[in-house]
């Protein structure tokens, strides 16, 4: 299977999961479920889910148990968009090409969803059907995702941020932000594949984790990128929008072409740690080359 039509796969097996899971709540505050299907289900490129499948079929794990930390993993990023495209924040009106969720709906509800389905990660990660051999993992991938989610990575990296708009910034505290902000989901759903995994050695692990922190890393890079070059149909949000906050960002402060030559050395990193693991990893150098070059 090529990497279009695994990313389509991934793409269904993660929407149908999510639509269940909704479409199961019971429907005491009918606006804020529409709210939480509406941002959870009006696009995405699924990334992170495809990391989950991707990592998890090289290593041998079954799809159906891949299942709950894919959605688990989406079900977070879509409250953080939510909570990051508040007024409070970035105060955008655009993603994924439609209005953000404070916008199709209100604040209060947009607040609430994002908080909604911050937990609903969770309760998806206890009560997904798995291998029953692997019902001892349930701990171990809430441990992760709670881990990635929190202080200690995406909403410490948020903090870090915030705090360094308008402000100048080394690209090592750069780099440590966008690792936490960014990477640290990223990180997670290589991780979370790898805690089912049946047998893999500690230094092939080790391997992964090097590719997962670098492919978080150039992905911000070339998010970076795009908000300067990128076109906003394309992107699904205002294109420029980083510039006119004036946040750090790899372009302000090496350059563009400086930032590209940053992104392609992080490229090779990143094909390096996949050549060091004794696994078919091609789907996952399609992955990281899509990473590298694509325009959304």
């Amino acid at each position: 299977m090529n990497l279009s039509a695994f990313q389509q796969t991934c793409r269904d097996r993660v929407n149908a999961t999510l639509s269940d899971t909704i479409n199961a709540l019971p429907e005491h505050s009918e606006t804020l479920k529409q709210a939480m299907e509406y941002a959870l289900l009006i696009g995405g490129k699924r990334m992170r889910p495809f990391l989950v499948y991707a990592t998890g079929e090289m290593l041998s794990v079954a799809e159906t148990d891949l299942d709950g930390p894919a959605a688990s993993i989406e079900a977070i990023h879509a409250y953080s968009l939510i909570h990051d495209d508040l007024p409070a924040m970035d105060d955008d009106d655009l993603r994924r090409g439609h209005p953000t969720c404070h916008i199709q709906f209100d604040e209060a509800t947009a607040i609430l969803a994002g908080d909604a389905l911050q937990t609903l990660a969770f309760e998806i990660l206890c009560d997904y059907p798995i291998t029953t051999e692997l019902t001892v993992k349930r701990i171990e991938l809430v441990k992760i995702v709670s881990h990635a989610a929190g202080y200690n990575g995406m909403c410490g990296g948020q903090a870090m941020d915030l705090a360094a708009t308008d402000q100048e910034i080394s690209q090592q505290q750069l780099e440590a932000l966008h690792s936490k902000k960014t990477g640290a989901l990223l990180s997670a759903c290589v991780e979370m594949a790898i805690a089912l995994a049946a047998d893999i050695t500690p230094q092939n692990k080790q391997h992964l984790m090097n590719f997962a922190r670098t492919i978080g890393l150039a992905f911000q890079v070339q998010d970076d990128i795009l908000d300067v070059v990128g076109d906003s149909a394309v992107l699904g949000k205002p294109q420029g929008s980083d510039q006119q906050q004036n946040k750090s960002t790899y372009p302000a402060m090496l350059g563009l072409a400086e930032a590209q030559a940053y992104l392609d050395d992080l490229h090779q990193q990143a094909l390096q740690a996949l050549r060091a693991l004794p696994y078919n990893t091609q789907m996952l150098v399609s992955f990281t080359d899509f990473v590298i070059h694509r325009t959304y």
